[in-house]
């Protein structure tokens, strides 16, 4: 019996430590990102994001945690094995594929500019030259501005949000952010209006957005890319994202 006792602890020990060892912590940004990732009254993450990243782990049958991690420190956060993967809409670049792995797109919009609807701006470099022109950090928004609009003045913002309340107030003329996210700023915001998409550069807007993870983990890669296929396949994207922008914008 004794022995017997010892085999049936051995096997607990065993199944407690898989157990822990499937749980994998996703990083979102800390900052506030609507209607993706967003903390609640209470404190819970909640948005489209969220959901999909519920779901894409459901679908892959992984155990994961939402992290929060400031957005200009969540690369070495998981390089650093501080988490897992990341799950931010963060795009896929060729920069950032030399650090980082990432699984298939679960994502992609255009890339626009939004200005003040009594302004005449184009999404070009002509457009917005004088302009003062909103983008956000560590961004693929900043690194396409400051390659494409020279004759912009370029004013960078820890958030994307910050860059929103600046054009509102007046203090910048337009900011360049992704679709998906400025559809629902816009839609709350009587000032302002999408001046449309900029010229694309797959180099440095990426392919869409996927989960990042650490080089070599290729089990979670592959788990991640089992998710992603699942829940397009399934209809559960389009149901999330239908509850978030009305309908499936994808």
């Amino acid at each position: 019996m004794t022995h017997l006792k010892s085999l049936c602890l051995a096997a607990l020990s065993v199944m407690a430590t898989t157990a822990a060892a499937e749980e994998v912590k996703i990083g979102v940004a800390a900052e506030p990102y609507p209607p993706f990732s967003a903390p609640d009254s209470a404190g819970n993450w909640v948005g489209w994001e969220i959901e999909m990243i519920d779901a894409i782990c459901a679908a892959a049958e992984l155990d994961c945690v939402v992290t929060p991690v400031a957005w200009d420190g969540i690369i070495p956060s998981l390089t650093g094995q501080q988490i897992d993967a990341i799950m931010a809409s963060m795009s896929i670049t060729e920069e950032r594929l030399k650090t980082i792995d990432f699984s298939d797109p679960y994502y992609n919009t255009p890339t626009v500019i939004v200005a003040d609807k009594m302004f005449d701006i184009a999404p070009t470099a002509e457009g917005l030259a004088g302009k003062i022109l909103g983008v956000q950090a560590s961004t693929v928004h900043q690194a396409y501005a400051q390659k494409y609009f020279t004759d912009a003045e370029i004013r960078v913002y820890q958030t994307q949000d910050e860059a929103n309340q600046d054009m509102i107030a007046g203090r910048i003329d337009a900011t360049q952010a992704d679709a998906l996210a400025m559809a629902d700023f816009v839609e709350g915001a009587a000032c302002c209006e999408v001046k449309g998409p900029v010229a694309d550069d797959p180099a440095i807007l990426g392919l869409g957005v996927g989960a990042g993870v650490r080089k070599g983990d290729t089990a979670l890669l592959e788990a991640f890319n089992k998710g992603v296929a699942a829940v397009i396949a399934d209809g559960t994207r389009s149901a999330i994202t239908e509850k978030y922008f009305g309908k499936d914008i994808f």
